[in-house]
């Protein structure tokens, strides 16, 4: 008797997706513990791995750089999520948003309202990769920021192409200067923020 194998394509059930308003109502209703690290993507909920000791000093030392350095200019965000579209949400490690006269109080940002997203992979880097760097790009985030931990490396993406969900340009630094585009004045040493 021989095995037989198939390699069709897996078959979906039918599932529905959520809204980002869903899943503010799911929070409310109390549905989530409330150490539970999820984030809204695409109409799923995923679940995010727990941040690690490099990576909350990472987190703390683009804040100690940008925040000081930008205030009447830009708002330092860290963790905080940006609404994109009706389906997603997500909670990027940093960013760099417009000022607005509520601070975000009324509404979270948009994509319009971001100037630079950063995502910091440790364990993260293929999804970060693959699932977060289309959506910041589908949204024409003008700037994507992914610190590639194991690697020790930024990748930098920019010149977001929405309807092709990439980024037409990249650099990978492991040293050297780096601002963000919006703020050229801001640059940051790659070698001594991954040390």
């Amino acid at each position: 008797m021989s095995a037989v194998f198939d390699d069709s394509p897996p078959v979906m059930a039918p599932h529905r997706k959520l809204s980002a308003d869903d899943y503010h109502r799911m929070a409310e209703v109390g549905i989530f513990r409330p150490d539970e690290r999820l984030e809204l993507i695409e109409g799923e909920l995923i679940d995010m791995p727990p941040i690690g000791h490099f990576h909350a000093g990472l987190a703390n030392d683009l804040n100690r750089h940008f925040a000081p350095r930008i205030d009447g200019r830009a708002v330092a965000s860290i963790r905080n999520p940006i609404r994109l579209g009706l389906h997603s949400e997500p909670q990027p490690d940093f960013a760099l948003l417009r000022i607005r006269g509520d601070s975000y109080k009324r509404s979270l940002p948009t994509a319009a309202d971001v100037l630079l997203v950063v995502e910091i992979s440790d364990t993260t880097v293929r999804y970060d990769r693959t699932v977060k760097l289309p959506l910041y790009a589908r949204h024409g985030i003008p700037e994507y920021w992914l610190i590639d931990v194991p690697q020790r490396r930024v990748e930098v993406h920019f010149s977001p192409e929405p309807e092709q969900a990439r980024y037409g340009e990249a650099r990978f630094l492991n040293d050297g200067p780096l601002a963000p585009a919006c703020f050229p004045d801001l640059a940051l040493d790659v070698a001594e923020l991954l040390s």
